[in-house]
């Protein structure tokens, strides 16, 4: 008897690393490359643009894809623009400041109705235009450089793509300008008094990062160094010099600890060495202080417009009781207890849950509470501690989505409404999908770009309760929830 091969048949592409090829670039990527094909092989190409015919040499090449090198633009696209930023093509910062701006938010808008029909499984999901800025530079209100020693001096700047290569640069077109006065200064001051910086290699040296905050509402600024040791030399100096070159606007100069062999930037320990170690900004009209380790949009500008987003899909109404999860320091909080009856956030790092408090107090609003937990702990014990559930539920997780423990835990409660704010569209997809199978139907996406010349975009989506759970089974499900893990 004759066996029959159940192997499948594995197509060869006839494509060689570090030879160079003509291509069509017919779409653009996740991560803001060209992608197109050679013979049916994808080729992924940074720098290329869709619509662009481009040569190409090929530097990896897998069993199905491949990446190439662009060489040369041999028909560009209409929408290539010349990147402003004299180091953009050698920093790993923005990604897509070749394409022009009406260009970027139509691929955003895309990308988020593609994530949502690929991995939500949505059909046709109500996508908006995504919101864009009048003046997409300098928007940032928050930086961080890496210090290292480059040709024998202090440098300031940011690593290159996939590396720990430093590419220095003396200001960000995408930071608040005050940036550029302040790595002046700072290395300036690390070359004349020989304070070292760091070596991640042989984990020596004093000066790993300097983080920067700007308010710009109040024009207060925080510099943040962030040491390999417990102290930084000189700091009354470098107070003194920066306050100067900033107008008197310098808030604080602020110590950051980190002597771990880590890439994680900040440690836990900070110590206010001029100052405070804080900043007073204003969103909406309430106060918050923002410390080194505090959560706070990056782009003031377009958080107003994203909170106002929110409040508007919630439609809050003055009974309602809002359950806020991955509350930060409070900021949606506060937004949202100043049209509800109740608000409750939840978070999980305690130092946001004191901010979170600290910033209700200041404000006098008194109808909002905080706790310190596991979302999908804390969720179930408040509403059995309440009686009740919540009647909108606001998510704000971090890149990598929700974990389903915590949609669990809030469908189980059966809002009315549930509010998701994202910052990345392919973990939003998936959990609008988990969310769908617990009963929750999508309705309005509204992307806004909080990050203009980069490939992230924040969406706000508006899940709302379909009619067949009754609140006696949220009841049940309640009763059912252990509590004590």
């Amino acid at each position: 008897m004759r066996r029959i091969s159940r192997r499948r048949s594995i197509r060869r592409y006839n494509v060689k690393k570090n030879e160079q090829y003509e291509m069509t670039i017919t779409d653009l990527g996740t991560n803001g490359e060209g992608i197109g094909k050679i013979d049916g092989f994808t080729y992924f190409v940074e720098g290329a643009l869709p619509g662009e015919r481009v040569k190409i040499l090929a530097v990896k090449v897998k069993k199905s894809y491949g990446y190439g090198k662009l060489l040369e633009v041999l028909a560009p696209s209409p929408h290539r623009v010349e990147p402003g930023c004299p180091v953009y093509a050698r920093c790993g910062g923005c990604t897509l400041q070749h394409l022009s701006y009406e260009a970027q938010l139509e691929w955003k808008t895309k990308l988020v109705k593609d994530a949502l029909e690929r991995i939500g499984g949505v059909g046709n999901p109500l996508v908006t235009h995504c919101v864009g800025m009048k003046e997409p530079f300098a928007y940032r209100n928050k930086a961080q450089f890496p210090i290292r020693t480059v040709n024998g001096l202090p440098a300031a700047g940011f690593f290159s793509a996939r590396s720990h290569k430093l590419v220095p640069v003396d200001d960000c077109a995408i930071q608040h300008p005050v940036n550029g006065d302040i790595l002046r200064i700072l290395q300036s001051f690390l070359a004349e008094f020989g304070i070292p910086c760091y070596d991640e290699n042989t984990h020596t040296g004093v000066v790993r990062h300097v983080l920067t905050r700007c308010a710009f509402c109040t024009g207060e600024v925080m510099v943040c160094i962030v040491v390999n040791a417990k102290k930084l030399p000189h700091a009354e100096t470098l107070a003194e010099r920066l306050n100067e070159a900033l107008g008197g606007k310098l808030a604080g100069l602020v110590l950051n600890m980190n002597r771990a062999r880590t890439n994680v930037i900040l440690g836990q320990e900070t110590l206010a060495l001029w100052g405070k170690a804080s900043i007073t900004d204003f969103i909406d009209g309430l106060r918050f202080e923002i410390s080194p380790l505090s959560f706070f949009q990056v782009n003031p500008v377009q958080t107003e417009i994203l909170y106002a987003t929110a409040l508007a899909l919630a439609d809050v109404r003055p009974a309602d009781t809002v359950a806020d999860i991955y509350c930060g320091i409070g900021t949606m909080s506060l937004l949202f207890a100043q049209k509800a009856k109740t608000v409750v956030g939840v978070e999980l790092v305690p130092q946001a849950i004191a901010d979170a408090e600290a910033n209700a107090a200041a404000n006098g609003i008194t109808n909002v509470s905080f706790v310190a937990d596991y979302a999908e702990k804390a969720l179930p014990a408040i509403a059995q501690e309440r009686g009740e559930g919540f009647d909108i539920i606001v998510l704000d997780p971090p890149r990598r989505g929700c974990d389903a423990a915590v949609l669990d835990a809030a469908a189980a409660l059966a809002p009315r409404t549930i509010v998701y704010v994202s910052c990345d569209p392919g973990t939003l997809a998936r959990d609008v999908k988990h969310l769908a199978a617990l009963g929750y139907a999508l309705g309005d996406v509204r992307p806004v770009d909080m990050f203009p010349q980069t490939t992230h975009v924040e969406t706000v989506v508006l899940l709302s309760k379909l009619k067949s759970t009754t609140s006696i089974e949220v009841k049940i499900n309640l009763d059912e929830m252990d509590l004590t893990k």
